[in-house]
Parts: structure tokens; sequence; C-alpha cells
């Protein structure tokens, strides 16, 4: 019976002592300040036909696209041939103003892809 009540007294101590740690919460809806962007941080985000959307964070001095999927990401090289083409052999990031594609494979994944201005 004792080490029950003494388990008893620790989680009602831990109880207590809660509301003098500010920064712990055991409201999952309390507000945690201002919502943050779903765009990731240093990334432009895409918006292509069908609805379908991407991100690219560029790298090193523009030599590099990250690009970033919802699911995963993937670094794409700058393309010696043209500037605005980034592959990695098998994944291709044509950026051209409002036309931007990207190819996936053999097959066009994303088309009519346009730069979101952020607001």
């Amino acid at each position: 019976m004792t080490k029950k009540l003494n388990q008893l007294m620790i989680v009602a101590s831990l109880i207590a002592m809660q509301p003098s740690c500010s920064s712990f919460s055991l409201n999952p809806f309390s507000a945690s300040g201002q919502e943050q962007s779903r765009t990731p941080q240093n990334a432009i985000a895409y918006a292509c036909d069908e609805g379908k959307q991407f991100y690219v964070r560029m790298q090193n001095n523009g030599n590099d696209a990250w690009l970033i999927y919802p699911d995963h990401e993937v670094n794409l090289t700058k393309s010696t041939d043209n500037s605005n083409r980034f592959t990695s052999g098998v994944i291709t990031l044509l950026i051209n103003g409002d036309a931007t594609t990207l190819n996936d494979g053999e097959k066009v994944a994303y088309t009519g892809c346009k730069a979101q201005v952020k607001k």
C-alpha cells in the first residue's frame, strides 16, 4: 500500500509542478504562436497543372537545385548545356518562367509550373 501511495505522491507532485514549467503543456490544442508556413525554409513553391506542386531550394550559388517533393527530396545539379536545366540523371527540372516542367524519368510529371510569390 505504501508503494502505491508513494507513486501517487510523485505523480501529484509532478502535476503540481507543471504550471511552473512554461515550456511544457499537456494541452495539444493550445496556441503556440503564429502558424508556420508550410513552404520549406528558403524554398520556392511551384504550382503546376492538375493541382500538383513541389518546392525548389537553390544552393551552391545556383549550381544545385534541391527538389522537395511532398514525400522526399532530391538534389539536382545544373546541366552544362543549359543554365536553367537541372538533373540527377533520371529527374530533370527545366526552369522556364510560367512553363517550368519537371520530368521524373521518361514521363513528364509536372507541367505548366509557376513559381509562387511569397505574400
